[in-house]
């Protein structure tokens, strides 16, 4: 057994048994190695955004991570924009990254670079491996801190070396490090504060994260709203919520700074459960970056690497809450429109045609707004979102949520715009023979920059300005663009054409992307 060998027996003790992996000379051996451990699931991906976005939806949907399998330095800083995004959602990955010999790197050779340097900032955990016999202890730590609460990116470089030089076996996993308890002495202040700001008049609201927007963390959060009348909040980019008929309703706080202020207009109190302060997501003269109103307060109720689940379930008991949420979302599904497609026209047709359990991996950009409003009343489905707003992840983390959940189907609603950066994916989806279907909202622009270049107050713009946020001369064809990947895609001009492309994707499985002209 050699070092790689070592290493990806080790992943697989650990339960990481999916690769997504753009491979170089310095991790032939590794990749070697997922022949002779055969339950590693390998998937070759063109570009390494699209890697690190995979994992990311991997990690999202599965709960647990995989592993990355990215080439030195570089490769490494080709897939940072994306390890951003998962590190904002707290999502586990084993990300590991190539390196040169450890005798080599003496000699600064072309692809040498600080590769710890590069991850330092989306890690929440760096190891360099510096023996070939310690890869499977490092392996089994890198395991161990990915999945410790509330999830992290922990990274492992692998010079060369030490995944060809002997290694003495493969270590089994370590205890996770599970998420920490909250103290009764703070589920009690809480009930206090609850109870007492009803008593007097005063609002609260509870802003949800992480795993208090699904399943029985939800459950406790609508228990809890069906005593006392609190308000039910999530982030814009909530990393992943279960929404739809059937569910406890939670309410999505707006983008822009000052919709955030009149959206909380009237609030006391917000109480954290995982969460951070909103702020506002960029600076703008004359806007708030603070975004609560003047005399609201905020109270934690758990911190992001403790339990918010058992602190919202013993919150639900103090407060006398009903066993059972009677608060639910009921199923109001749009009527199917005709004529000319928009945002609000297309997002009609998704709601009405998709059915229950789909798993959304959602990039709609500035689309997004009508769809989300007409997706919480549909049928029960699970949403991701841009968690860190670095654009291009959608289409990836499509593959990831695929690949995590093979008996679902995954629709991805992207920008244009942010398609392009990691357009690649596409042909991963075909060679995996994905059910994804993406729908791609061609409005030939960077929509959302256009409304921030008059919100930021940018004086003098004129057509070269402008032509900066333009994607015509020329315009991209999506459907020939998938084409060119082995994927089945059509063009819809109209609600009648999209409703009749959309239905039919829905009724069957594997890759399928629908243009969609607004």
């Amino acid at each position: 057994m050699n070092g790689a060998q070592s290493l990806v027996q080790t992943l697989i003790n650990c339960e990481v048994d999916t690769c997504f992996a753009n491979p170089g000379t310095s991790e032939m051996h590794f990749v070697a190695a997922m022949d002779s451990v055969t339950k590693m699931h390998p998937v070759l991906c063109l570009f390494e955004g699209v890697v690190t976005g995979a994992a990311d939806g991997y990690g999202r949907i599965a709960g647990k991570p995989a592993a990355t399998l990215l080439h030195c330095g570089p490769g490494l800083a080709n897939g940072l924009a994306n390890l951003h995004n998962a590190r904002r959602g707290n999502t586990p990955i084993v990300n590991i990254v190539g390196d040169h010999a450890t005798f080599h790197q003496q000699y600064d050779a072309p692809l040498a670079s600080d590769v710890a340097g590069f991850a330092r900032p989306v890690s929440s955990w760096i190891c360099e491996s510096k023996n070939s016999k310690t890869v499977a202890g490092d392996a089994a730590r890198a395991v161990q801190a990915a999945r410790s609460a509330p999830g992290g990116v922990a990274t492992l470089i692998l010079p060369a070396d030490t995944a060809w030089n002997p290694a003495d076996c493969a270590s089994g996993a370590l205890a996770d490090i599970g998420p920490a308890m909250v103290s009764a002495e703070t589920i009690e202040q809480v009930a206090k504060l609850i109870s007492e700001g009803n008593a007097t008049g005063k609002k609260t609201a509870m802003l949800l994260s992480g795993k208090a927007l699904l399943g029985d963390g939800l459950e406790a959060a609508g228990r809890v709203q069906a005593k006392t009348g609190v308000r039910l909040f999530c982030d814009t980019f909530a990393s992943v919520s279960e929404l739809g008929a059937g569910r406890v309703p939670v309410e999505r706080v707006p983008y822009f700074a000052e919709q955030i202020v009149a959206f909380l207009t009237g609030i006391d109190r917000i109480i954290l459960v995982g969460a951070k302060p909103l702020v506002s997501f960029f600076a703008y003269p004359g806007k708030p970056s603070w975004c609560a109103p003047e005399g609201c307060e905020y109270t934690y109720l758990s911190l992001p690497h403790e339990s918010g689940v058992q602190a919202l379930q013993q919150l639900a008991d103090a407060l006398g809450a009903p066993a059972i949420s009677p608060i639910r979302v009921p199923l109001t599904l749009p009527d199917l429109p005709g004529g000319a497609l928009n945002p609000l026209t297309a997002a009609q047709i998704i709601a009405n045609l998709t059915p229950e359990n789909v798993i959304y991996a959602d990039e709609s950009a500035t689309s997004s707004l009508p769809l989300l409003m007409n997706l919480g009343r549909a049928r029960a489905h699970t949403h991701l979102a841009l968690t860190g707003g670095s654009i291009g992840l959608g289409l990836p983390l499509a593959i990831g949520a695929a690949i995590a959940a093979p008996n679902r189907k995954v629709v991805c609603p992207h920008g244009d715009g942010g398609a392009a950066y990691t357009v690649q994916a596409l042909w991963t989806m075909v060679r995996e023979n994905l059910d994804i279907t993406v729908v791609i909202y061609a409005n030939r622009s960077y929509a959302i920059l256009n409304i921030e270049l008059q919100r930021v107050g940018a004086i003098g713009a004129g057509p070269k300005a402008l032509s900066m946020l333009d994607l015509h001369h020329p315009e991209m064809n999506w459907a020939h663009i998938a084409n060119g990947f082995g994927m089945e895609a059509s063009r819809a001009t109209t609600c009648e054409e999209f409703t009749a492309q959309y239905a039919s994707a829905m009724k069957s499985k594997g890759p399928r992307l629908i243009e969609v002209l607004i």
